[in-house]
């Protein structure tokens, strides 16, 4: 992964992040659904930090937010630069962002498997981070742009879009 890769990816995390949080909060605000402080006490229990009451978690909660957000937007910024962008890789990247929080959140005993949630909770859930893919996607996409196009400047960028090309041609059609 190059720089240009990576600092995409963490450009394209936070703006998926962002887009995440404010329809949340407009959610929040529709259904009166108060916050979750599962992000906090993941991170607490990651870090083997002493447990606090949730009024004094509000930074952790938005450490572990953000963080998980930006530090996975290199991700979807690579796959954009394996020509794995586009809808279909946003729809990838979202079960990645599930897998990820998951896998976090059962391993530290925060969390409960998704199937025993309620299924408002879970349509809720898979609909915050269907936005975060898809607004992450979309500015991964719209940044690398000229590398998936071909028409980069630089030489790395180009030389690893002319490989894929060749490894993808059909034998018979190759340079």
């Amino acid at each position: 992964m190059n720089v240009k890769t990576l600092t995409s990816g963490l450009v394209a995390g936070a703006a998926g992040v962002a887009a995440m949080t404010l329809t949340e909060k407009i959610e929040q605000a529709v259904t009166h659904r108060p916050d979750s402080f599962v992000p906090a006490h993941t991170l607490e229990r990651l870090l083997r930090l002493l447990e606090k009451p949730d009024h004094e978690r509000v930074f952790l909660n938005r450490v572990m937010h953000w963080g998980q957000g930006i530090v996975l937007g290199p991700v979807r910024a690579w796959m954009t630069s394996r020509r794995l962008g586009g809808p279909f890789g946003s729809l990838l990247f979202m079960n990645l962002r599930l897998l990820n929080d998951q896998s976090l959140e059962n391993a530290t005993g925060v969390g409960s498997p998704p199937w025993t949630w309620p299924r408002d909770e879970q349509a809720i859930d898979l609909f915050h981070k269907a936005v975060y893919a898809g607004v992450t996607g979309i500015v991964a996409d719209r940044l690398l742009k000229s590398a998936s196009d071909g028409t980069s400047e630089d030489p790395v960028v180009k030389r690893e879009a002319t490989e894929a090309d060749a490894e993808d041609a059909s034998p018979l059609i190759r340079p």
